[in-house]
């Protein structure tokens, strides 16, 4: 699939087809694609849990969203995902990596990092997970963990590594799309600012590209 077109494909998607498992090797390639994120340092701060067995996926809805709450939940499709992935950032990694020779920041002070770029990198490694979900033509939900405690008790996760979510990912089923999806794409005029923030694009255009 070409680019532009895995990017205007890329939905979440909250309905799978159960029983049908993904092959090893688009597992394989989506875990490996999302390794293959930029981050700061080339820390790479980021681990996945992988949870492909039934019973491995058994205990994480089990975790997260117990049968007594099930009843009425809108997508029950969800939880018939083959895949789910929990993508995990560790910030001590980017302290001790800053920490080195190259970097020099020995005072370990995390007010040097105001943005938190463990965060930053396993979100990238993450969408990278979703583009490649749409370019084997899988479908591929992001969502959050609300229940840290209960998600490190349940899987054994050590504090040191933070959970920014799950992906679930598997072969699509039509589903009833978020009523979220009703707000539309906000339009890039809504969203550009030149040279200055009270500079909006819907106040002068972008210059034709010259030459390159």
């Amino acid at each position: 699939m070409e680019f532009q077109d895995v990017v205007r494909h890329r939905r979440m998607v909250r309905n799978f087809a159960p029983d049908r498992p993904i092959p090893p090797e688009l597992v394989e390639r989506i875990i490996d694609n999302a390794r293959r994120a930029p981050s700061a340092g080339n820390t790479q701060g980021w681990a996945f849990l992988v949870l492909q067995q039934t019973e491995d996926r058994d205990r994480f809805w089990d975790a997260m969203l117990p049968l007594e709450k099930r009843d009425g939940f809108a997508y029950p499709g969800l939880l018939s995902a083959p895949l789910i992935v929990v993508p995990l950032a560790c910030k001590n990694d980017y302290i001790d990596r800053y920490a080195e020779p190259d970097k020099r920041w020995t005072d370990r002070d995390e007010a040097r990092w105001p943005t938190p770029f463990w965060l930053v990198d396993t979100a990238f490694s993450t969408m990278l997970m979703l583009l490649t979900a749409v370019d084997n033509d899988l479908g591929a939900l992001f969502f959050g963990v609300f229940n840290v405690p209960r998600f490190r008790d349940t899987f054994g996760v050590p504090d040191a590594y933070h959970p920014l979510g799950a992906v679930a990912i598997g072969y699509p089923l039509p589903d009833r799309r978020s009523p979220s999806l009703a707000r539309g794409r906000r339009p890039v005029d809504a969203v550009v600012h030149l040279g200055r923030f009270t500079n909006p694009r819907a106040a002068a255009p972008l210059p034709e590209p010259g030459p390159s």
